[in-house]
């Protein structure tokens, strides 16, 4: 298997990186970059690719997507801090509003 041949590995390991790739596009990163990117994020959380026999499966570390998530990117750094400002009000409030949703709909459960 050449360098860089992606065969080994399998369809969820693919569909994951092509939307950790997607997702630093989103964020301002380069094309290359960004697959770079998903790949090594892929890599590091599931072990690489595809491993045959009993007892070889380890569990997925999902920290490096956190981490990735939690550094933010250039698209977000670009826009005006009142924006974002308003951006995270917006989505507390939505928040906020769906908790009432779901207390409303439990409370209504539990009197059935």
């Amino acid at each position: 298997m050449p360098r860089g041949d992606k065969s080994g590995y399998t369809d969820k390991q693919k569909r994951q990186a092509e939307h950790i790739e997607d997702s630093y596009e989103e964020r301002g990163v380069g094309e290359k970059e960004a697959e770079r990117r998903a790949w090594a994020t892929v890599n590091k959380e599931t072990g690489g690719g595809k491993k045959s026999g009993s007892g070889r499966g380890m569990p997925e570390n999902h920290a490096p997507s956190r981490r990735g998530g939690k550094l933010g990117g250039e698209a977000s750094a670009s826009r005006p801090a009142a924006e974002r400002s308003r951006s995270a009000k917006k989505a507390a409030a939505s928040r906020k509003r769906q908790a009432t949703k779901r207390s409303a709909t439990s409370k209504r459960a539990a009197k059935k």
